[in-house]
């Protein structure tokens, strides 16, 4: 019974997280490959369907809310289409220790940026 038990708190509170815009996605990588054993590559396809979902719920919601601009989204969806793909076959020719150094530097500076964020200027 209790084999279920870290997988649901952990994912629990990644949701949890991800709904205060914390970035649940990559809460939930971490805790898949360092408390519960996921090999990195099966974590990344896992996050990538628990993001659909709620990519597309938000994506919903900003439409009908009025918050969706859609210019920016027809340069910007093609493009990211792209870079997605070329990045998911060039990944799976590395070797997954070598994805892990800029992955980790990644998530050091998202830390760093989220603990102390830029102050904006003010206009006067």
């Amino acid at each position: 019974m209790r084999e279920w038990l870290l997988p649901f708190v952990l994912g629990m509170g990644t949701g949890v997280l991800s709904a205060w815009g914390v970035g649940g996605g990559t809460l939930l990588l971490l805790c898949m490959t360092l408390f519960l054993g996921v090999e990195q590559r099966e974590a990344q396809a896992i996050n990538l369907l628990y993001f659909l979902p709620t990519a597309a719920a938000s994506l919903y919601r900003h439409r009908k809310n009025g918050y969706l601009d859609r210019d920016v989204l027809r340069a910007a969806a093609p493009v990211g289409v792209v870079c997605a793909l070329g990045a998911a076959l060039l990944s799976a020719f590395l070797d997954t220790a070598l994805l892990r150094k800029p992955f980790a530097l990644f998530l050091l500076y998202a830390g760093v940026t989220a603990l102390f964020p830029a102050k904006k200027p003010h206009a006067d």
